[in-house]
């Protein structure tokens, strides 16, 4: 088996796993803000890199209409190699089927945020030989990688477009390194078309959706091949022939220009408001415009292609170091609050916990399984130990006393539990002996049992001076948004509109709902991002070191607070230190008021709570 027969190819160093989408998802949000922070230069100003697409800007396409009836007789040969006889004639039209379906899958991914990549066997399974049995499809799945390859290369004729040579002698000559990024079935035929024609060598990158899980508009797919030429988005020019990947993935990117190549661009599957910076109907005006932009202010004079690759993004790493310290003053730009401990205290509800035991045992019942209510109770419980194990092992927070170090102690794609894993896993083993058909119960059920457990868990209590802040708040037009581990966002939903503040929130970040949970920063970063708001100005509040002031320090945030009387002890509090010490340590959440008093646009302070 070959590299690219296999179900998800493995991405490049350095790349986001594209197995995580909650990882993913954070980092397609995060990036069309950064690029409209840092304004890109466009084409005036020369890129450290050059990134082109395949497909229409290295290559003309043009479709072979034989070539279906060549692949589907080589198709009938493999299956009768395994015994199956299918005839080129039976095979044709389940052939054209399935490129069908994989296009209107591609026009439709071309519309998402952060849109992965399917691997290979799935493209055979799912898509291209779906209509065949079980048995047909495995042997094609089983060579998805190389019959892939043949497909692209005999659906196909691909012809290197005019200007392309010379493009890329300019570029040499410029010291301008030169890289791919393409949406791609198969990587491996587009490697070999490169080298067919000589041109492999030109290019420092060739970065293929196929092989890295990630496909444009995917931001992250150009992050990748400009840090692979040791540069960043902000410093490469993106060429493409597509406005709805292309263009888009180029903007979301943040690169200096976007480039279009006439070939595709005429017919997007869908309006697309993102425009180029230059449109050309081949690739040989390209030069031209490298030549006439001047090199970034403070860059030596081009040498070689290759040389000193990571000046570039120490350059971009010292005007990041620059503008994070020109953080503004004043008011908060975003007030995030943890919940539990935060704005309610909770105390366990014993009577809640049992009422859930009798449903759970009732609802069993009607599905056939006989399960006493004290049975019952002993199963959540149990499963409730195991949950708290899994969270210890999987947030692998520093301990106290950690360097303060920006980059030190911080944790990063902490995933959360969903409620099939909960309940399948940690609670499914107690239930095992109810027979065969309990697991698949469970996975039926278990999002609507989440809520009831969420929901039964404890009491909560609307903490002191919440209202007054968030009233405060809304006056003073700071945002304000919910950043919570949770088992069920929906029961924390109405449990503030019960306390009747939920019209207070804007945002609602949910551990559950997202896939990732503190100390994981995409936590509060995808509050942020939902607020548009300024990480440096931003507040924090939270109640536990090893989860709040880590998530919201990996997330940039200026002002960090911890919060007295909940999940943790004064003690703990008072002792966090290093990359577990707050800014501030209050004792309610009202303290919020006196600590925004000073500031001349901070929200207008609100009376403080009798008592106080």
């Amino acid at each position: 088996m070959t590299t690219t027969d296999l179900t998800r190819p493995a991405p490049l160093p350095g790349a986001t796993d594209p197995a995580d989408d909650g990882a993913i998802l954070a980092l397609a949000s995060v990036a069309p803000r950064v690029a409209a922070r840092l304004s890109p230069p466009g084409l005036g100003v020369r890129p450290d890199a050059l990134l082109l697409d395949f497909g229409g800007v290295i290559f003309q396409t043009t479709k072979r209409p034989e070539g279906y009836g060549e692949l589907a007789t080589h198709l009938s040969e493999v299956l009768g190699r395994a015994g199956h006889r299918y005839s080129p004639e039976t095979l044709e039209p389940v052939l054209r089927g399935g490129v069908k379906a994989l296009k209107d899958w591609k026009n439709a991914s071309s519309r998402r945020l952060a849109p992965l990549e399917l691997d290979h066997r799935t493209i055979w399974h799912d898509f291209l030989a779906s209509p065949l049995p079980l048995a047909a499809r495995e042997v094609l799945a089983g060579s998805a990688g190389t019959l892939l390859a043949r497909l692209t290369a005999t659906l196909s004729e691909h012809t290197v477009r005019p200007g392309i040579p010379e493009l890329l002698a300019t570029a040499t000559e410029l010291g301008v390194a030169v890289g791919i990024v393409s949406n791609a079935h198969s990587g491996r035929a587009h490697r070999t078309l490169l080298a067919t024609h000589g041109l492999d060598e030109a290019f420092g990158v060739q970065v293929y959706s196929d092989e890295v899980g990630l496909r444009k508009p995917h931001p992250g797919i150009i992050a990748m091949a400009a840090r692979a030429l040791g540069t960043t988005p902000e410093r490469t020019w993106y060429v493409g022939d597509t406005l709805d990947r292309d263009v888009v993935a180029g903007r979301r990117a943040g690169v200096g220009a976007v480039i279009l190549t006439r070939h595709h661009s005429d017919v997007p599957p869908y309006p697309v408001t993102d425009t180029a910076d230059a449109v050309l109907d081949t690739p040989e005006g390209i030069g031209d415009l490298l030549r006439a932009a001047d090199r970034p202010a403070g860059t030596p004079d081009a040498g070689p292609v290759g040389a000193a690759p990571g000046a570039a993004a120490e350059g971009a790493a010292a005007a990041t170091a620059t503008e994070a310290a020109d953080a503004p003053a004043g008011r908060p730009s975003a007030l995030l609050l943890d919940h539990g401990g935060v704005v309610v205290t909770s105390v366990p509800d014993d009577a809640a916990r049992l009422a859930f035991a009798r449903h759970l045992s009732q609802r069993l019942a009607v599905a056939g399984y006989a399960l006493s209510p004290e049975e019952a109770a002993e199963a959540v419980a149990g499963a409730r130990v195991r949950h708290r194990a899994w969270k210890d092992r999987h947030e692998g927070a520093p301990a106290a006393g950690t360097p303060a170090d920006p980059a030190a102690g911080l944790v990063e794609d902490v995933e959360e539990i969903d409620a099939t894993t909960f309940w399948v896993e940690l609670v499914g083993p107690a239930l095992a002996h109810l027979g065969d058909g309990i697991e698949d119960w469970l996975r039926a059920e278990a999002y609507a049992l989440m809520l009831g457990y969420a929901r039964s868990k404890s009491l909560p209590t609307l903490r002191p001076g919440v209202r007054d802040v968030l009233e405060a708040a809304r006056a003073g037009g700071v945002p304000v948004a919910i950043v919570s581990n949770t088992v069920c966002g929906r029961a924390v939903r109405d449990e503030l509109e019960a306390f009747g503040i939920d019209h207070l929130v804007g945002v609602h970040v949910y551990s559950d709902e997202l896939g990732h949970r503190k100390p994981d920063p995409v936590t509060a970063r995808t509050a942020l991002t939902a607020l548009d708001a300024d990480p440096r100005a931003a507040w924090f509040v939270g109640d536990k070191p090893h989860r709040d002031v880590l998530a919201a320090r990996g997330a940039g945030v200026g002002t960090v607070v911890l919060v007295r009387g909940g999940s943790s002890s004064d003690a703990t509090l008072d002792s966090a230190d290093g990359a577990l010490a707050p800014d501030h340590v209050i004792a309610e959440v009202g303290d919020l008021l006196t600590l925004w008093a000073p500031a001349s646009h901070a929200p207008p302070a609100a009376p403080l709570p009798h008592g106080r």
